[in-house]
């Protein structure tokens, strides 16, 4: 498929798709999460976390980080991504009111909790999987 097409297909999954893993580096070794993940009109993922947490420590140790979002689970032939990336810890307060929600209640007083961060991924690579006879397909980034 075209570089378009992909990209097309690419950017459906991560706009239906709100729930994946993220996995980070741990001393030398991956350690994998469940998060919930937001997009720009990029290929850009944003996903809510408490600067205290293991995660934002790795992070700050090695911006490597891997994502696999879309499988639904239903089967073979579901589409999904594999995305290598960096990422980096935000702080500034635009991203945060864009991502609030009310369910973050939970964990955060409100969105001017200073422990409420959020991590931003750049895709390096996405490969989409499991897309039809052509895939994987990998967009470079």
């Amino acid at each position: 498929m075209d570089q378009q097409e992909l990209k097309k297909k690419i950017y459906n999954i991560m706009d239906q798709h709100k729930i994946g893993t993220l996995a980070t580096v741990k001393q030398g070794k991956p350690h994998s999460r469940y998060m919930t993940f937001s997009n720009d009109d990029e290929f850009t993922f944003y996903t809510p976390t408490n600067k205290e947490t293991h995660k934002a420590e790795e992070i700050e140790e090695n911006p490597n980080v891997h994502i696999l979002i879309g499988y639904e689970g239903e089967g073979f032939g579901d589409a999904y991504l594999e995305v290598e990336g960096q990422a980096k810890i935000r702080d500034d307060q635009k991203i945060k009111d864009w991502l609030w929600s009310e369910e973050m209640e939970r964990w955060f007083t409100s969105k001017g909790d200073p422990d409420y961060i959020v991590l931003e991924i750049y895709p390096e690579s996405i490969r989409l999987m499991n897309a039809g006879e052509k895939t994987p397909e990998i967009l470079e980034l």
